[in-house]
C-alpha cells in the first residue's frame, strides 16, 4: 500500500470505497469527501482516521478542500434510476470538476465499470478493454452506462488537458463482508429467497476487498497520460448459479434461482483480466476461500471461517 501520501477519497463511506480509505488511512493522510446524509456514516468513515467534508459533486464547492494531494481516488457515484440530466451532471461533469480541482497530484484513478461495454449475445465472453462501447441495459439503473460512458469520457480529457496521469479502471463485481451483489445473493440464499439473475449461466469476475486493496497502488503507478484503461476484476469467472450453490452448501440449504431475461442486455458480464494482471499480478483470493470468508462474517454461527477437513 502506499505510504506517506496525502490521498483523497471519494465516496468514502460507500461499500467498496471504505475497506479502501481505512487500509490507506494506517500510513497516509487521507481525506473523503461525499454528502454524508447519513451522519453516522460520516461518523464511522472518521473514526478509521479519515477526514471528511461535505461535498455535493452536482454541484461541487472546493473552498474548504486542499487541492496539494498527491493522489486521488475516485469512487463515489450516483445511482440515478430515471434522471440522465443528473447522473450525468454527477458522474461526468462532478468527475471533471474534482480532476480540475486536483489537476496536481501524481496520479489518479477513475472508478468506472464494465457496464459501459455493448451488450454481447454469448454470456461468456470475456469484456475487453477495446471492446466497443454501449448501453448494457440495467433495468435497476437505466442511466448507468451512459452516465458512466460519459464520465470515461472527461477524465480522459481532464488527463490530457491537464497532463493528469490518469487511471481509467473498470469495476466488476466487487464483495466482501460490507456487501456487492455475489453478497446480496448469497443473503438471499442464507433468507430462503430466490436468487434473482438475467440468464443461466450468468458469469461475472468477482473481486474480494483484500485484492481491491492489494491492487490499488499498481493500478495508480500505471496512470498514464493519456489515461490508462483497464478491467478492475478478479482472474475467475464464475457464475450466479455456481457462486449460489456454493453458498447454499456452506449454509446447508437449498438454492433457489429465477431466471427472468433482460431485453437486450448482455447475457454475462465477466472481464477479461489479462492487462489487468500485467499491471497487478495475480489475484490472492481465491472466490471459493473470499465466499467462505464473507459469509463466515455475515453468518458465523451457521459458516465456519476456515474450510474444515
Amino acid at each position: 500500500m502506499l505510504k506517506d501520501k496525502k490521498i483523497l477519497v471519494t465516496g468514502p463511506g460507500g461499500r467498496i470505497a471504505f475497506p479502501l480509505a481505512r487500509a490507506l488511512a494506517r500510513d497516509n493522510d487521507v481525506w473523503g469527501i461525499a454528502r454524508f446524509s447519513d451522519p453516522t456514516q460520516r461518523d464511522e468513515v472518521e473514526t478509521a482516521g479519515i477526514t471528511t467534508r461535505v461535498m455535493d459533486l452536482a454541484n461541487p464547492d472546493f473552498s474548504e478542500l486542499p487541492s496539494d494531494f498527491t493522489h486521488l481516488v475516485h469512487i463515489a457515484v450516483a445511482y440515478e434510476p430515471h434522471d440522465y440530466d443528473r447522473a450525468i451532471r454527477i458522474n461526468a461533469e462532478g468527475t471533471g470538476l474534482l480532476l480540475a480541482h486536483c489537476r496536481h497530484v501524481d496520479a489518479a484513478l477513475v472508478m468506472s465499470t464494465v457496464s459501459v461495454y455493448k451488450p454481447h449475445p454469448d454470456p461468456w465472453h470475456l469484456f475487453r478493454e477495446d471492446d466497443p462501447l454501449g448501453d448494457i441495459m440495467a433495468h435497476s439503473s437505466p442511466t448507468y452506462s451512459v452516465s458512466k460512458i460519459a464520465e470515461e469520457a472527461i477524465a480522459r480529457y481532464c488527463a490530457r488537458q491537464f497532463d493528469i496521469p490518469v487511471t481509467i479502471a473498470r469495476m466488476n463485481s466487487a464483495y466482501g463482508p460490507r456487501g456487492g451483489l455475489p453478497v446480496m445473493q448469497m443473503q438471499a440464499v442464507a433468507e430462503g429467497r430466490p436468487v434473482e439473475t438475467r440468464w443461466d449461466p450468468c458469469p461475472y469476475s468477482p473481486i474480494h476487498d483484500e485484492d481491491i486493496e492489494a491492487q490499488l497502488e499498481p493500478l495508480l503507478a500505471a496512470a498514464s497520460t493519456p489515461a490508462t484503461i483497464v478491467n478492475w476484476c478478479g482472474d475467475e469467472a464464475v457464475t450466479v448459479q455456481q457462486w449460489s450453490a456454493y453458498a447454499a452448501e456452506l449454509l446447508g440449504v437449498t438454492a433457489t434461482i429465477s431466471v427472468n431475461p433482460v431485453e437486450g442486455a448482455s447475457l454475462g458480464a465477466a472481464a477479461d483480466p489479462t492487462k489487468r494482471r500485467s499491471l497487478t499480478g495475480p489475484s490472492k483470493v481465491h472466490w471459493k476461500d473470499g465466499f467462505r470468508r464473507t459469509l463466515a462474517a455475515l453468518y458465523p454461527d451457521r459458516v465456519a471461517a476456515e474450510k474444515t477437513a
